[in-house]
């Protein structure tokens, strides 16, 4: 029904002034993208995951980064992070076609009844992320455990952490990707009044 109401409105016509138009000419998804990105680099899952020599500091810091509830907490809170800053920028973009002609108008309410729809969708579909991401840490790990055993004889395994650091590599592409999803509706209102922009 809220779909409905939004497709068949007939809302009323506004000029998009010239203050609108400069706003929406500032890329505003390449500032967002570009300090999700960077939270997403500096998060403490990349940047201190190694062992950094003695002390009671460091090896706790060391210990916590060799099992997955770590990492399971950290993605999740970039997750909302990302959801915060996107949904963020969707509302100022639709708040920029608000001012816009009729059927822009139209088009900030049709995304903003879809994202109330979605939402709880989309999020089902992304909290999948972490549990794919521990199976795929086990795995890694377990390789790791595997070969340091067979390379051992009788000296104790030594267990490399390259097997660490590929997954941390892994974990911060599959963020990577999650925000270029999250980020595609706001894109779409960008090209619109870019559009209108350019008419």
């Amino acid at each position: 029904m809220a779909l409905s109401t939004a497709l068949d409105g007939r809302p009323p016509a506004a000029l998009l002034d010239d203050r609108i138009l400069r706003s929406a000419d500032d890329d505003e998804c390449a500032r967002v993208r570009a300090a999700l990105t960077s939270a997403i680099a500096a998060d403490r899952a990349f940047v201190a995951a190694t062992p950094r020599g003695p002390g009671p500091g460091n090896a706790a810091d060391a210990d916590e980064t060799l099992d997955f509830p770590f990492y399971r907490q950290r993605y999740l809170a970039l997750q909302q992070t990302m959801e915060a800053g996107v949904g963020r920028l969707r509302e100022r973009l639709r708040a920029m076609l608000t001012h816009g002609e009729p059927g822009m108008v139209r088009l900030a309410a049709v995304d903003a009844v879809m994202e109330r729809a979605l939402s709880r969708r989309e999020r089902a579909l992304l909290s999948a992320a972490p549990t794919l991401l521990s199976e795929h840490f086990e795995r890694l790990r377990q390789a790791a455990l595997t070969a340091a055993a067979e390379a051992a004889d009788d000296a104790p395994p030594a267990v490399s952490t390259v097997w660490l650091e590929a997954f941390r590599k892994d974990m911060q592409n599959v963020l990577l990707a999650e925000l270029d999803v999250r980020l595609q509706p706001a894109q779409g209102l960008l090209a619109a009044l870019r559009t209108h922009a350019k008419n």
